[in-house]
């Protein structure tokens, strides 16, 4: 039996639900179509993600075919060229990957062309998973509470034989899609922090599950530690799934070698990501509509030079313009600085969640449409199981307790590097000598705050009583 396998956001071999099924019942091809939409960081991560698979599935004699176009056309044609007995791939949870998986099915039902999909892509089928009313959870902790009680997680599936078959079909050449950044290449530095591919996904939970898990629970609020997974891209793409990790996680937990508080912590995390393809099932207007509907009459400011200045990392807050910096330079931002950089544009500058969405979206390596939109939803008081409105952080007080050196601000914004421990988080405090020794001119070599705290937080506030009403 001759099958097409569609690949989609499980770029990998090991543990591919689709992949293993067409290899158990004969040879096979497999063929990737270019998504509309992404951004253009997770456009860089894809050139080197199809590039590492295409080597690992050639070995096997197995082509992946590259192509563009609408998925219910591309596909069914593909297929009929290749003269192949099925096609199948792994489902897609989001409110545009079900329904593109619906329309692919449909076609391919009324070709006559047997077919069939498969959950790769999360521990939990959205659809299986409700609460006590029968309705689906809308909090995070009850519903992870659940899963960990009622999931029974299937063993990983053995590394298939691959077995490829002649065809005479031509897909598009890969540098010709053009994902990558070339005047300026303004990724020239995320070779130096990432390894796009299955086998870097799999070396990066070895080394986290050998080095750093063991520090996490209290660890990864500090964003100067390296006790972070940094597997959230990997994730995105598919090159590692989340039963992966849950088996190599859980066997560290029963081995000993990692402390089960902060394992469980960990996959906590895996379930957050559940959680937030969870609610794009259940809630699929959460993509651009906010969940608690009064939010709908927020009134959001156009403040677009605020905007700017968040986007470059200049609105002096030191811990807000760290996190920015290395989101631009790196492609990914530590989650406590995330939430952080969130609230202050959502909260000080009262610009709209989208507006930051979007900039996470076209900037993270990692973007991730369940993530992103529940986690600004978070942020913005507006989400599921989300921060209360009136939680505004205080950029100051959060530098001082998760980088009281100051070490990450640092790093990322290196003009304050000579200042002391005392002002790195608040350097419009320090005093004109101390300034001059730390060789800063506020309002030249970096700036005044754009918003003053106790101003923000007000008008927050204030925004928000608008909408209590």
């Amino acid at each position: 039996m001759k099958t097409l396998v569609w690949l989609r956001e499980d770029l990998r071999i090991e543990d591919n639900a689709a992949l293993h099924f067409a290899a158990a019942n004969g040879s096979l091809q497999a063929v990737y179509v270019l998504p509309e939409g992404l951004g253009e960081a997770s456009r860089w991560w894809l050139h080197h993600s199809l590039s590492s698979l295409a080597q690992s599935l050639e070995s096997d004699g197995v082509d992946l075919i590259l192509k563009t176009g609408r998925v219910s056309h591309v596909i069914p044609k593909l297929a009929r060229k290749l003269d192949v007995d099925q096609v199948v791939w792994n489902r897609v949870y989001s409110p545009s990957g079900m329904e593109i998986g619906r329309e692919l099915k449909e076609q391919l039902n009324n070709d006559e062309m047997p077919n069939r999909s498969f959950n790769a892509q999360l521990l939990i089928e959205p659809g299986k998973v409700f609460n006590k009313q029968g309705g689906p959870f809308k909090v995070f902790t009850p519903f992870w509470r659940h899963c960990v009680q009622t999931m029974r997680i299937d063993e990983c599936l053995q590394t298939p034989e691959l077995e490829g078959f002649s065809h005479s079909v031509r897909g598009d050449e890969l540098d010709d899609w053009g994902l990558l950044p070339t005047k300026p290449n303004w990724a020239n530095h995320f070779p130096d922090h990432w390894s796009p591919g299955e086998e870097g996904a799999h070396k990066g939970l070895r080394s986290f599950l050998a080095a750093k898990v063991n520090a996490y629970n209290g660890g990864r609020d500090f964003p100067a530690q390296d006790n972070t997974s940094k597997l959230s891209p990997h994730l995105a793409f598919g090159e590692i799934g989340p039963r992966q990790i849950w088996h190599a996680t859980q066997e560290g937990i029963n081995g000993g070698w990692v402390d089960a508080e902060h394992g469980r912590k960990f996959l906590s995390e895996i379930g957050w990501r559940e959680f937030a393809r969870y609610l794009l099932v259940h809630f699929p207007h959460l993509v651009r509509d906010p969940f608690n509907a009064r939010f709908s009459e927020f009134p959001w400011q156009d403040q677009p030079k605020l905007v700017s200045a968040w986007q470059r990392g200049q609105t002096g807050y030191p811990i807000v313009d760290a996190g920015m910096r290395e989101l631009w330079q790196t492609g990914y931002m530590h989650n406590r600085v995330r939430m952080i950089v969130a609230s202050f544009l959502t909260k000080h500058c009262l610009t709209h969640w989208q507006v930051g969405m979007d900039w996470f979206w076209d900037t993270l390596l990692d973007a991730d449409i369940g993530n992103n939109t529940a986690s600004w939803q978070w942020a913005a008081g507006c989400g599921a199981d989300a921060a209360p409105y009136f939680r505004i952080f205080n950029p100051i007080l959060q530098g001082e307790k998760f980088d009281k050196q100051g070490e990450y601000i640092k790093r990322w914004v290196p003009e304050l590097g000579k200042l002391s421990a005392k002002y790195i988080n608040k350097p419009w405090e320090a005093g004109a000598n101390e300034l001059d020794q730390a060789q800063i001119k506020l309002g030249s070599t970096y700036p005044y705050p754009i918003v003053d705290h106790k101003q923000g937080r007000e008008g927050a506030l204030a925004a928000y009583q608008q909408i209590k009403k």
